[in-house]
This record gives C-alpha cells, sequence and structure tokens, in this order.
C-alpha cells in the first residue's frame, strides 16, 4: 500500500463531519487536523473517538501540517479563497459544492488547480449515486426534447434553519442546491443551456435584505428542452410535494418515488435528500383508440447507498483521482457551468428579466 494520504478537514459541520467519518475509517487517508471557528471540531472529535488535533484558524492549521490534501466543507463564500490556499500549498482538494460564490471565483480556482498540478474534486454527491445515475440514464432513453420537474423545499427548523440561515449570507436556496440538480439536468440533455428565467421571494426578515428564501427557476436549452427548479428554506415552507424529481420525453416519463424520504417531517433531513428507492417508468406508446399499450415499469433500486456511504464513495473517487492521475478537466468545467446557470438564474430573480447564456 501506498504512504496515506495525510488530509486536514476544513469545517465540521453536517459534510464535513461526514466527510471526516469517510478518512477516519479508510486507511489510505490520516487526518491531520480538524479546523472550525466554533465548537463542531470538538464534537467530531469526540464522535469519532479520535484525538485529531484541531484548529481555530485555516491558514494556521494549512501550514502548521503541511497536508497532501484539504478537505474544504465550509460555508461558499469562503471556497474560493481557502481553496487557491491550498493549491498554493501544495496540497489536493475536495471542495463541497457549490465552487465558489462567483462564476470568477470558481474560474480562478480552476486556474490554481491546473496552475499546481493538484487534483481538484467538487462535490456533486449525486454522480455518486447509482440511484440518480440509473435516472439519468433511463432519463436519456425518453427521447428529446425532455421536461425536467424537480424540487427540494425544506421546512427546516432547529439546528438546520440556522444552517441555512448563515448559507444565505452568501447565496439563496437555487444556487446553493440548485447546482446539483442543474448539474442533472444538463447530463440528461447534453445541451446547451440558451437563457434562464427565475422568480424568489423573501418570506422572512431573518435573512439579508438583497436575499431569498424561497425561489423557483426555469431553464431553456437548445434542443428544446425545458426544466424547473424550485427551492425554500425556513419554518414557513410547505411540506406538500417537497420532493419532485421527474422527467418527461416524448416517449413517456420516469420518475423518483421515494415514498419513505418524501414523509412529513423529513423535507429538512440531509440523510433523506439522497434516497430514491424506486424508480418508475411509463410508457407514452398507445394503439389506434388511444389505449396504453404497454405497462408501466417500477425499478426497484437495490444498491440504495445512505447519505454517509455516499459520502464514503466520493472520497474514494477523491483517492482514485489522487493515486491513478484522473484527468478531471471535464468535471471541473461542469461544475463552472452549473454555478454559472444558477447564478444566471439569481440574477433572473433579482432584476425580473430573462438572462440569456
Amino acid at each position: 500500500m501506498s504512504q496515506k494520504i495525510r488530509i486536514l478537514v476544513v469545517g465540521c459541520g453536517n459534510m464535513g463531519a461526514s466527510h471526516a467519518q469517510a478518512y477516519h475509517e479508510m486507511e489510505e487517508f490520516e487526518i491531520v487536523g480538524l479546523v472550525s471557528r466554533g465548537e463542531s471540531k470538538v464534537k467530531l472529535n469526540e464522535t469519532l473517538g479520535a484525538q485529531y488535533a484541531l484548529f481555530d484558524e485555516y491558514e494556521e492549521a494549512l501550514q502548521a501540517t503541511k497536508a497532501d490534501a484539504v478537505c474544504i466543507s465550509t460555508y461558499p463564500d469562503t471556497h474560493e479563497e481557502y481553496a487557491i490556499k491550498a493549491f498554493e500549498a501544495g496540497s489536493h482538494v475536495f471542495i463541497e459544492k457549490p465552487l465558489a460564490d462567483t462564476v470568477l471565483g470558481a474560474q480562478r480556482v480552476i486556474d490554481a488547480a491546473n496552475a499546481s498540478g493538484k487534483k481538484l474534486v467538487v462535490g456533486y454527491i449525486l454522480r455518486h449515486h447509482p440511484s440518480w445515475i440509473k435516472f439519468i440514464e433511463v432519463g436519456k432513453t425518453m427521447g428529446y426534447p425532455l421536461v425536467m420537474r424537480m424540487n427540494l423545499n425544506q421546512q427546516s427548523h432547529g439546528y438546520m434553519w440556522d444552517v441555512h440561515k448563515n448559507l444565505m449570507k452568501s447565496l439563496s436556496p437555487i444556487v446553493d442546491c440548485g447546482v446539483h440538480y442543474i448539474d442533472v439536468m444538463c447530463q440528461m440533455t447534453q445541451a446547451k443551456p440558451v437563457s434562464v428565467s427565475a422568480i424568489g421571494a423573501r418570506l422572512t426578515e431573518e435573512i439579508p435584505s438583497d436575499n431569498y428564501n424561497y425561489g423557483q427557476l426555469q431553464i431553456r436549452f437548445d434542443d428544446g428542452s425545458v426544466g424547473w427548479y424550485e427551492a425554500g428554506w425556513g419554518p414557513m415552507i410547505s411540506e406538500t410535494a417537497f420532493f419532485i424529481k421527474d422527467v418527461i420525453g416524448p416517449k413517456g416519463c420516469v420518475s423518483i418515488v421515494a415514498n419513505d424520504a418524501a414523509k412529513a417531517g423529513k423535507s429538512d433531513s440531509v440523510a433523506d435528500h439522497t434516497k430514491t428507492e424506486s424508480l418508475k417508468v411509463h410508457y407514452a406508446n398507445i394503439d389506434a383508440s388511444n389505449a396504453f399499450t404497454k405497462e408501466d415499469e417500477w425499478i426497484d433500486l437495490k444498491d440504495e447507498p445512505d447519505h454517509q456511504e455516499l459520502c464514503n464513495r466520493e472520497q474514494r473517487f477523491f483517492l482514485k483521482a489522487i493515486e491513478d492521475n484522473l484527468d478531471l478537466s471535464k468535471s471541473m468545467q461542469d461544475a463552472i457551468n452549473s454555478l454559472q446557470i444558477a447564478i444566471a438564474c439569481d440574477e433572473s430573480v433579482k432584476t425580473g428579466e430573462i438572462v440569456r447564456l
């Protein structure tokens, strides 16, 4: 076995803790430090049953540990700065989505990765989910153009409402969560997005005056495909139809049916957001009397990893990227493309105008 990859974990909240758990259990990694401004790093050490070095400041940790790799799971407004500093220090980077809080910032991160010769993996967790991979695969068989309908409304409260309020200091829900589902749409159509429009509403005084906690976006593609995505955060958000994931084409439609994950009280559960459970495939075939000639098909998804296992798979990919020197240029470009579309949607909300891409 090759030498362990010494990794610094920056941000010890939901995703940071899950990634740290993966590193803790993988013999190929060695955690050399946990970084956070608050007490989350102490709690994470306790959860892991470990005594990893703890740091309040990122720059101090980076200099002290000389880490081979850095995992960045902090709030989006720090991503660009932290990633570039990691590359300048000679470290590989795993970074949670979105890559940065601006398109130019994301490009600067990619430029820094290329200049350093180190690997940059962006945490698009659905790309490692076998059920979502199958969803995209079946969606592509429905013909073109496609109609893609997706949402993730979260009736957040308690700790998660604090998390969402902190996120909204830098990004809106349709940008932070939307990049995942925009990425899925782009994989399904493989067409060029040409314009976006979006609406948003500020339903609370607890967030910055220039942001909104409910939004819906629409994307038009050059093959005639269209997609919409809806996201809302907060204690006032409805749980009615908060989990919609389907795609419609000339030949029929395929939908994610997550009966358990879509139950009341689960809309702000990070662990349930990636659950799929089964796919329902409907075929549009009809006879001369317009009666359906082919029954709907249910695809039961046997390999249904939980949230922690998905994080484990992300980190196994990060490991493979480093050890096998994978070419990540396409995945980096995809990350910046989905962010560019999401940022354009945010601009549409704030200007009330259609944005041409």
